[in-house]
Formats: structure tokens, sequence, C-alpha cells
């Protein structure tokens, strides 16, 4: 079935609550307990046998059965009490004796390891070294950037994360494991420019979209949804963080054009606005669009609820992703997996994946007259409008869903387990 043979997965994940159904929102317990879960499931799905190995502490069972090819095993050390991520670092050599102890005493064989974050990598590269398996390793977050996300904060506060430790353990890490898997492009360049490790032992795949929350959904919901938040069908929905790479001066460039074409179109855009640097952006974006004398076709919108953000994206007629560069673009995938037509920007990872005109559009956000008559099209052309819909939104479930982001891992998987079955053949035939 496996090109490879490979049949047993060790993935580890260290920090916060990780079990079968984990506890969203306990300390160090989010998006990488999500990502590793979703994961874990679409591999024991596709046949694999997977073991999720995380820490054991305040009185949690060894081992949570989640179904007949995936559980979580959990590994006693550093003592009872959560230990937070950034203080974990004093305590790995005992979690990899006792795994390693476990493994042996189960006479358990896995192929490859996954490590997700740098904790769980450290850990994970001894323990594929005592094995004599490869060892892929996912960062998450790169100590580099967080660091230089960090400036202007306290002594005190930069002295909790250790960083000084962490960035050369998270460089002697990526030169000793077999490959790294980036989630981001943005990710990818980081670890080139700032790791100096060589972009060929790299490979970016981007976290799975939730299928189940990012649907296309009946007409009358969509209905509902349009009256409930106010969102018309002749709207171009944007949303993001606030930051210049977004370009959202770029779109607002672009409405007078799209204007003309359109004149009951209207921007709806979600940029968030928590901090003074946010704020101020807004304001350059708001003096924008009146010197462009297009305030009225503006809809500011802040913080998009979690539970609102699928029909945000139902809602409108048109989704748009302006950036002047963009890493990957998730936002867009996610508006393409339910059901809206989507316009694209060049600059990006993206628009590389897609077939233009069937899944999305793509344009030049630089080029205000060329992005509105992108933003025109479905609009103006129903069947357009329609193919878009359809098949925008059965390339992201495919490409992006959890079960294809899965496949594209077991790839890279596949060949480091090929590489290490050649290097022992190798090994006995010289015996």
């Amino acid at each position: 079935m496996n090109k490879h043979n490979i049949g047993s997965l060790l993935m580890i994940s260290l920090h916060g609550y990780v079990a079968g159904s984990p506890e969203l929102g306990k300390p160090d317990t989010g998006g990488q307990v999500v990502f590793v879960l979703e994961l874990a499931k679409r591999f024991a799905r596709l046949g694999y046998r997977v073991d999720v190995m995380t820490r054991q502490f305040e009185g949690q069972p060894a081992e949570d059965f989640v179904n007949d090819n995936l559980r979580v095993v959990r590994i006693p050390f550093g003592g009872e009490d959560f230990i937070r991520k950034e203080d974990m670092h004093d305590w790995y050599g005992d979690f990899v004796t006792n795994a390693l102890a476990m493994i042996r005493h189960r006479n358990i064989e896995y192929d490859v390891i996954n490590s997700h974050y740098w904790d769980a990598g450290v850990a994970g590269q001894k323990i594929a070294e005592e094995l004599q398996i490869p060892h892929i390793h996912t960062p998450h977050s790169l100590g580099w950037w967080k660091r230089h996300d960090m400036i202007g904060a306290g002594e005190e506060e930069m002295t909790g994360y250790r960083f000084e430790e962490r960035i050369q353990k998270e460089f002697v890490l990526y030169r000793n494991c077999d490959h790294v898997i980036a989630t981001t492009e943005q990710q990818t360049d980081l670890i080139v420019e700032q790791y100096q490790l060589p972009k060929e032992h790299i490979t970016m795949i981007p976290p799975g979209i939730d299928e189940g929350k990012f649907t296309p959904s009946t007409p009358d919901r969509v209905a509902a949804a349009r009256q409930k938040h106010d969102i018309r069908e002749t709207d171009i929905y944007v949303v993001g963080r606030a930051a210049e790479n977004k370009g959202y001066d770029l779109i607002i460039e672009s409405l007078p054009h799209l204007l003309k074409l359109q004149p009951d179109a209207r921007l709806v855009l979600a940029a968030g606005a928590n901090s003074d640097s946010d704020i101020a952006l807004l304001n350059q974006w708001k003096q924008v669009a009146a010197d462009m004398g297009v305030s009225e076709s503006i809809s500011w919108r802040g913080y998009v609820e979690d539970d609102d953000l699928a029909d945000f994206y139902r809602a409108p007629g048109i989704f748009a992703l302006p950036s002047r560069y963009e890493p990957f673009g998730m936002t867009a995938v996610e508006a393409m997996a339910c059901g809206t037509p989507t316009v694209v920007t060049v600059h990006g990872g993206l628009h590389e994946q897609i077939e233009f005109g069937r899944h999305a559009l793509v344009a030049d956000p630089k080029r205000p007259e060329e992005f509105a008559a992108m933003l025109n099209m479905p609009m103006q052309y129903p069947w357009l409008r329609d193919t878009l819909a359809v098949e925008g939104a059965r390339f992201a479930r495919r490409s992006f869903g959890w079960t294809g982001i899965a496949r594209r891992t077991l790839q890279v998987f596949e060949h480091f387990k090929g590489r290490y079955d050649d290097l022992q053949t190798e090994e006995l035939v010289a015996l």
C-alpha cells in the first residue's frame, strides 16, 4: 500500500494539554495541538498506526485511545505540575530516557518521527538517533522571529524566554534532523536567512483548513448571514490583521475603477484594531479612502468572532486577497472553501497553485485598474461566478483539507524512509 512500507508514525508534541479531546484555551493548548491531532487523525484514517507522544502530568492517564490506529501516549517527566513550554528545557533528558525505555519495553517499532515545536524537536532528534530512523521536524514558530517580534519588551520578560538557548538549539536541530516542514513561505525564508539552512532541506506544507467549518452553504443560510451581518451580494470582503503588507490601501485605490463598472459595489474590510499601531494604520487607510473619494463605499469592520468566520466568507459576492506580499494566504483558501469567488494577489505563494478562471482569479493589486477588472468579472458574468464558486471550493477542500495536507506530508516521510532503507541495505551489503 505504501511506497516504502511506512506503517507506524511517532508524532511528538510535548507542551500543553494534548488529548484525544483537548481542552483548548488551557495554557499552551491551542493551534499547535489542533494541528497535530488533525494531522494524526488523517494519518490514522489513511491506514497508518500513529502514536502522539506528550508529557504526563496532573494525574493524566498514560494513554488515550482515540481509535484503532491512533492513541495519545503520555511520558512522565518534570513532576506532576504544569510546566510552561519556555521552562521545559531542563527536563528533555528525562523525557528521552523515559520515552526510549517505554518504546523498548513494549518492543514498539516506529518508521518515522515527526516532532512539533523546538522542545519536541530537540528530544525527538535524540530518540531518532537512538532508534536509527528518520526525523522530520515541524517548527510551528521560530525563536529568532519571536525575539524580533518582542523587541522593546522588558528585560525580565525577555529573560524568561531564554532566546539565546532556544535559537542555538534550533540552529543545531535544523541541521541534525533529516528534513524541516515549514508551514508558510515566510517561515521558510526566515529559516534560510537566519538559520542558514539550505532551502532544499525544507518543504513548505501549510496547515489544513477546518473542513467541517469552511463549507459552501444553502441559499437560505447565506441569505440569513447577509441579513445578520449586513453584507450584500455586491460586497467585496477582505479580512486579516492590520499590516502594511496586506495591501488594504491598494484595494481602496482600486475602488474608483470598480465603481465605474459596478456602482453598487462596496468594500467590507475587517482588519484588526486592537493596538495603537493598528489604529494608526486604520486611520491611514481611512485617509486614503477619503482622498480617493470612496469613503461611502467602505464598511469598516473590526475583529470577526470565530463562530462568525465562515458566514462572513459565505455572505459577500467576492473575497479579495490584495496583499503586497503574502507568504501563503490561508484566508483566501478558507473563502474558496466556502464557495465564494476569490481574487488573489500575484505577490504570494497561493496563485502558483490555482488554475486561473477555474479555481480563482489572479491580479496585481499594485495595478488598481487590473485588480478592479478582476473583482468585476464574477459580478459581471454569472457563469464565471458559478464556476469559481463550485471549482474553488472543490480545489480548496482537496488540496488544503487535512487529508490532502496529510498526503503531502506522508510523501516527505516516505522519501526519507526510503533513503534510510537504502542506507541500511548498503550497510548489510558491506558486512
